[in-house]
C-alpha cells in the first residue's frame, strides 16, 4: 500500500550532512566516536521511499552503528570528490561501497553534474562526431541520452561503453585507494535470472560493469557481496513504501521493503566472518 505523502519528507529519517559535505545523505546522523561501519552509495543505499533501509537493518542485526552515507541519483564522482565522506569511510571499522552504474560519471565524452551524478551537462566533440544526427541539448539526464544512442546504433554505442567502462574502472581504484583495505563491494545485480528487465536496456550488464571488471579491483578491496535485485514495482514490493503520487513512476524502479531485507540478510552474513 503506497501513501500519499511527500517522499522522503515523510519519513522519520530525514536527510542530513556530516562536516563540510555538501552530500545529503540518509538520517538520522550517527555519531563516529565509537568503531562504525559506513555504507557508501546511491539511491538502494539511501532507501527511498522505504522507513527501514538495508542500512538500518544491518544495524540491528549486527548492533553496531552503521553510518548511511548513501545519496540520491550518486556516482563514483559524487563520493570521489566529497573529502568529509571519503575520511568517514576511511576511518570506519569497515566500508560497503555499493557499485554504481558507469553511466552516471564525468568522462572523456560527456559531462554530469557533480552530485547529482544521474543528470547530464553537456556532450564532448567526439561524443557528438560519433553521433552527428543528435541534439543533445533534448537530454537532460544520462539514462535517456544513452538508452536513446543505444537504439540509434548499437555498433557505435561499443565505443560508449568501453570508455564508460574504463573510466569506471579508474575512478574505482582510486576511491578504493582514498578509503583503504577495510572494505567490501555491494554488487545489487538486476542482470541475474529472475531479477526482471535491465532498468536501462543496453544488454545484460545495465550499469555496465561486469564481473570481470570487479575481478579487477579484489587486490584493493575485501570482496565483492552480490544480491539479486529487482524493482519494486516488477516485484510486487511496493507495501510499506512512502511516495505521493507524482513519485509513483520513480517508486516503482526503487527498491523495495523486502528486497532490502533480502540485501541485509547476505550484507550480515557476510560481514559477520570479519568484524
Amino acid at each position: 500500500m503506497s501513501f500519499e505523502v511527500s517522499g522522503a519528507r515523510a519519513l522519520a529519517d530525514i536527510p542530513c550532512r556530516y562536516g563540510t559535505s555538501r552530500l545529503l545523505v540518509r538520517g538520522p546522523r550517527k555519531s563516529l566516536r565509537d568503531p562504525y561501519i559506513a555504507f557508501l552509495g546511491s539511491s538502494d543505499t539511501y532507501g527511498s521511499f522505504v522507513m527501514n533501509p538495508f542500512v538500518a537493518l544491518t544495524e540491528s542485526e549486527l548492533g553496531m552503528t552503521c553510518v548511511n552515507l548513501g545519496c540520491a541519483n550518486a556516482g563514483v564522482d559524487a563520493l570521489l570528490n566529497d573529502p568529509d565522506v571519503i575520511e568517514i569511510a576511511a576511518s570506519a571499522r569497515l566500508a560497503v561501497v555499493q557499485v554504481s552504474g558507469a553511466q552516471n560519471m564525468s568522462n572523456a565524452l560527456y559531462r554530469v553534474h557533480p552530485r547529482r551524478n544521474d543528470r547530464f551537462l553537456s556532450a564532448s566533440p567526439t561524443l557528438r562526431a560519433i553521433y552527428p544526427e543528435v541534439d543533445f541539448m533534448e537530454f537532460h539526464f544520462n539514462k535517456h541520452m544513452l538508452t536513446t544512442l543505444h537504439g540509434l546504433s548499437a555498433d557505435r554505442f561499443r565505443a560508449i561503453r568501453q570508455e564508460l567502462q574504463k573510466t569506471w574502472l579508474a575512478r574505482m581504484r582510486l576511491l578504493l585507494d582514498r578509503i583503504g583495505p577495510q572494505t567490501r563491494l555491494l554488487w545489487l545485480r538486476h542482470d541475474l535470472p529472475g531479477a526482471g528487465i535491465p532498468p536501462l536496456g543496453l544488454g545484460s550488464d545495465p550499469l555496465m560493469v561486469t564481473g570481470s571488471m570487479l575481478d579487477e579491483l579484489t587486490e584493493i578491496s575485501g570482496g565483492v557481496i552480490e544480491v539479486s535485485v529487482s524493482p519494486a514495482g516488477q516485484s510486487g514490493d511496493l507495501d510499506g513504501m512512502f511516495f505521493g503520487s507524482l513519485q509513483a513512476p520513480i517508486a516503482e524502479l526503487s527498491l523495495g521493503p523486502r528486497t532490502h531485507k533480502a540485501i541485509a540478510c547476505q550484507v550480515v552474513s557476510e560481514l559477520r566472518t570479519v568484524l
